[in-house]
């Protein structure tokens, strides 16, 4: 099971976006709980996390880090509010946290729409530097004990943005 951290940019209505597209997940027993990252507390947003069942953290820079300290589960997938993950991303993460993740901290779901997002997506790998950022399925201890993280595994899933959402 993961925990899955999303960072609130957008507001409430980019949170439940997404939050739905995480219910086959929690069905199929891979998502265990969630950690909403808001930069400051709000009633609405403190509204949604409740009727989720998940865990309202505050951070004034929605640092990765503070997500991952109320964690529950060894790995997480990092989101931003109005992220949609697509078809057969189950799949992908079980197989994974399963089979290949022995040897790799870290995963990374495809961005998709056309050539400039897997350029990005690829770029900090190419100059040596990898952060964590959104889309990202990553163990709890490279939050928590900033460990450098060569490259991460491209994962045969997809990463969508809601389109109202930017």
């Amino acid at each position: 099971m993961i925990t899955v951290l999303i960072r609130v940019k957008h507001g409430p209505e980019a949170l439940v976006m997404t939050l739905s597209s995480l219910v086959p997940a929690v069905a199929a027993g891979l998502v265990g709980d969630a950690v909403i990252l808001a930069r400051h507390r709000d009633v609405t947003l403190a509204a949604v996390a409740d009727g989720a069942g998940a865990t309202l953290v505050v951070s004034e820079g929605l640092s990765w880090r503070h997500g991952a300290a109320a964690a529950r589960k060894d790995w997480l997938l990092c989101l931003d509010d109005g992220d949609i993950p697509q078809e057969g991303w189950i799949r992908a993460l079980e197989r994974f946290i399963g089979l290949g993740a022995r040897d790799r901290p870290m995963g990374r779901l495809r961005r998709s729409g056309g050539l400039l997002p897997k350029l990005r997506a690829m770029a900090p790998s190419w100059l040596g530097r990898t952060s964590v950022r959104a889309g990202d399925l990553v163990r709890r201890r490279v939050l928590l004990d900033d460990v450098r993280v060569a490259s991460p595994v491209l994962l045969k899933a997809c990463i969508e943005r809601d389109p109202a959402f930017g």
